[in-house]
């Protein structure tokens, strides 16, 4: 008699037929060895998504919702219908490497103290995902905004800051993006799993943040790799401009709830202030570089007015 899966895969896919095809495949050999059951959670595509998996993947257990309920509702009823020791909140847009599950449940096995383990995520080219990062802080917005991330040494790796961090060292991380993300069932269950109020965006973020409350952290496994097509679902919701907007929005949102509106708005007030003082200091590249000076005041522009609609304020906190 076979041993009982270990991981319960949730995969939250809306409108991303091939991919989740691909997705699928990757996790064949895992389904096949018996190490993981594979749930696919349908939000309501029109794409035929629901009709492929039933199609060409039998082994697949497939939820075929009628309305879009959003990727933490989704993962938490495949969560009530599962009972492994580790469930893995997925999106379509991911492939598993061969031996990244593996490398996961190892990692979990020598921490035991660890509520969840992220692995690397590599996007199309080859390149690595900036995918952990520190939790929202005061703290934080200073140290980026007065240049001490980047003058103190060590310091923005410690924080796990875009461009400063090493990807290839193992550590204890705040949070990481929930492409997929391998989570001990009894740490999920503790924390009452994913927040449904958190519909779209900082699901993962918050997550990561009730889990380290609860004394079971997360931890980044350089050695499971995990190729990502990056917010695959989510551009056909949104352009660009849109989604960035989105997005920190749901951070904002959720500073405020979960640290109050006060610090939220300081937070977002020390970032507004911090792009304006650097707009300023671009205005010498204006000569000298004109279409990089243009690019960069754009990009400062943008964030300035996006943390100032967080300094007005938060519908909930």
């Amino acid at each position: 008699m076979s041993a009982a899966p270990r991981v319960a895969i949730a995969i939250v896919s809306w409108n991303t037929r091939d991919l989740l095809e691909r997705c699928l495949e990757s996790m064949r050999p895992e389904a096949e060895a018996g190490r993981a059951e594979v749930w696919v959670f349908d939000n309501a595509s029109d794409d035929g998504s629901a009709g492929m998996v039933r199609e060409r993947f039998g082994w697949v257990e497939l939820i075929a919702s009628e309305r879009n309920l959003g990727f933490g509702t989704a993962v938490n009823e495949v969560a009530t219908r599962t009972s492994t020791p580790w469930l893995a909140p997925a999106n379509a847009d991911i492939e598993l490497e061969p031996g990244a599950l593996a490398a996961l449940l190892a990692a979990g096995t020598a921490h035991p103290e660890a509520g969840a383990l992220a692995p690397t995520l590599i996007v199309p080219g080859g390149s690595i995902q900036h995918s952990v990062h520190p939790f929202p802080s005061l703290g934080l917005a200073l140290a980026f905004n007065t240049g001490l991330a980047a003058a103190v040494p060590g310091l923005g790796d410690r924080l796990c800051l875009e461009r400063r961090w090493d990807p290839t060292r193992g550590r204890e991380i705040n949070w990481a993006h929930g492409a997929f993300v391998l989570v001990r069932r009894d740490a999920f269950d503790a924390v009452g799993g994913f927040d449904t109020d958190q519909w779209m965006y900082a699901e993962d973020l918050d997550l990561g943040w009730r889990l380290a409350r609860a004394g079971r952290p997360t931890r980044f496994v350089p050695a499971a790799r995990v190729r990502h097509e990056v917010a695959a679902a989510t551009s056909q919701r949104f352009v660009d401009d849109e989604r960035v907007a989105q997005h920190m929005a749901a951070a904002q949102d959720w500073m405020a709830r979960r640290r109050g509106r006060p610090v939220a708005r300081a937070y977002a007030g020390i970032n507004a202030l911090g792009s304006a003082v650097r707009l300023l200091a671009l205005v010498p590249l204006a000569r000298l570089w004109p279409r990089r000076f243009a690019e960069r005041r754009a990009l400062e522009s943008r964030y300035m007015r996006l943390h100032g609609t967080g300094l007005r304020g938060h519908p909930t906190g």
